[in-house]
């Protein structure tokens, strides 16, 4: 069905929902959703706020979150590319690649997702004069490329490139509206309250996601580790053991979540809002606790499938918790 089935098979539906789970399409929508509450429910309140106009346009804006998705996208479809036999094993009746559609279709697709979201980024550069704006939208397909085929396979390396990867999301929502401003309103924009106060919340948001999508990462890896073992990966549970894998799974939880709390308590308006205060410990507290608990108690691989799961609508609570942050600046 690889090769002819696009034109032969007459089952679209089936088709458009094998592409579909090739790009990911429920992750590409929660990074999509990250940058619009990012920028419409807590950079831009933080402007009104401190009486200032932002200056990249909603058209601009929607370049930035297209370039976003079509690089996360053409990431996915690689990852897919050289993961064929791994996949095979973990979880064959969800392959598609090699299986639904041929290998060179998928390949394809990776270029022309990598083409478009470096188009995308290399305009934002331009119009943005930041020339490091267009190295980094070199740099990212790099990565992705590697991930695939070497950083994979190494211990810790390829979760932690997807953990910085995913922390980048955020930054660039606020980085490339401040350049925005700076470049209409001078680079004095740069140290003003308003600037600090939308990094400041940004690189909570940031560390939230990097820190959380390493630990999914490393559970993932516990859950292909058979795959992972025939292929000649490298990870984390394969190198160290499962036993000792856990054991760095639930301790990144506890360290999350006493650095979440810590936070709570230093930052004045946390420590005052009775709705965060609830938020922390029924949304996210409680969660990473049950996660800990399925971690400890996991013995095959739908365990392991089940607490990544979790793991993913945590990450969704730590992004909707913007709506609470924005209450901050009204």
């Amino acid at each position: 069905m690889a090769d002819g089935a696009l034109f032969t098979s007459g089952n679209f539906y089936f088709l458009d929902m094998a592409f579909l789970r090739l790009i990911r399409f429920k992750n590409l929508v929660i990074i999509a959703l990250l940058q619009y509450l990012l920028r419409y429910a807590l950079s831009l309140p933080i402007l009104e706020f401190y009486g200032l106009e932002p200056a990249m346009s909603n058209a601009r804006f929607v370049v930035l979150v297209a370039a976003t998705v079509f690089l996360a996208a053409s990431g996915y479809v690689i990852n897919d590319y050289f993961d064929i036999k791994s996949d095979l094993i973990n979880r064959p009746e969800k392959v598609v690649v090699g299986k639904v559609f041929s290998r060179r279709f998928g390949l394809l697709w990776h270029v022309i997702f990598t083409f478009l979201g470096m188009f995308a980024g290399f305009f934002l550069a331009y119009v943005a004069r930041k020339d490091n704006y267009a190295l980094m939208f070199i740099l990212i397909p790099g990565l992705l490329w590697y991930y695939s085929t070497t950083f994979k396979k190494q211990i810790l390396i390829g979760n932690l490139v997807v953990a910085f990867l995913t922390a980048l999301v955020p930054y660039f929502v606020v980085s490339l509206e401040f350049a925005s401003m700076a470049r209409v309103n001078g680079e004095a924009i740069l140290s003003t309250e308003a600037c600090s106060t939308a990094w400041s919340w940004v690189s909570g948001i940031a560390f939230f996601a990097f820190i959380s999508t390493l630990g999914r990462e490393i559970i993932k890896d516990l859950e292909d580790i058979e795959g992972d073992r025939e292929s000649g990966c490298r990870t984390l549970p394969v190198e160290m053991g499962e036993s000792y894998t856990k054991t760095v799974v639930i301790l990144l939880n506890i360290a999350t979540l006493v650095a979440l709390w810590v936070v709570f308590f230093i930052v004045p308006e946390l420590r005052a809002s009775k709705i965060t205060l609830l938020y922390f410990f029924v949304l996210i507290s409680i969660p990473y606790l049950v996660l800990s608990l399925m971690i400890y108690k996991a013995k095959d691989s739908r365990a392991y499938h089940a607490a990544s799961q979790l793991s993913k609508l945590i990450m969704l609570a730590g992004i909707l918790f913007v709506f609470v942050a924005q209450t901050f600046f009204k």
